[in-house]
């Protein structure tokens, strides 16, 4: 069985930065989804912000197993449309991956239910964490 994966990045970056875009030239979801495609079981694409609805529509969503979310720099210009819809697709099985800073993401936050902020301090206090439910 091959998994279809679709890579969704905002793909501002490359096309703003340089740097970024001496790094990853055709983007940084593009390179994402080449990786991906070196596995034979996996069947990957890829959908930017600046594309219609996003490279989101209702049909590719429906044949997409997982959808990987790169975010950074404009997380509210994703439409809330298409927000609704990936959530949707979530809540009938899609599997959503969110990548980098996707943490404060529309879909993130949709789907977790809190505003998803980030807070943290370093204090070099130890941290102990129990795995009390692999599965």
């Amino acid at each position: 069985m091959t998994i279809r994966a679709v890579v969704w990045g905002e793909n501002i970056h490359e096309r703003t930065n340089e740097v970024v875009a001496g790094i990853y030239p055709e983007g940084m979801h593009a390179t994402i989804a080449n990786a991906l495609k070196l596995d034979p079981e996996i069947s990957a694409s890829w959908a930017t912000l600046e594309q219609p609805d996003h490279g989101l529509p209702a049909d590719r969503l429906a044949q997409t197993d997982v959808l990987l979310w790169w975010g950074h720099k404009d997380h509210g210009a994703v439409a809330d449309d298409v927000v609704g819809r990936v959530a949707r697709r979530v809540w009938e099985g899609m599997g959503l991956i969110i990548l980098h800073s996707g943490h404060f993401s529309k879909i993130f936050k949709k789907l977790m239910g809190t505003p998803c902020t980030l807070k943290w301090r370093e204090a070099g206090e130890r941290e102990r964490l129990w795995v009390t439910s692999p599965n």
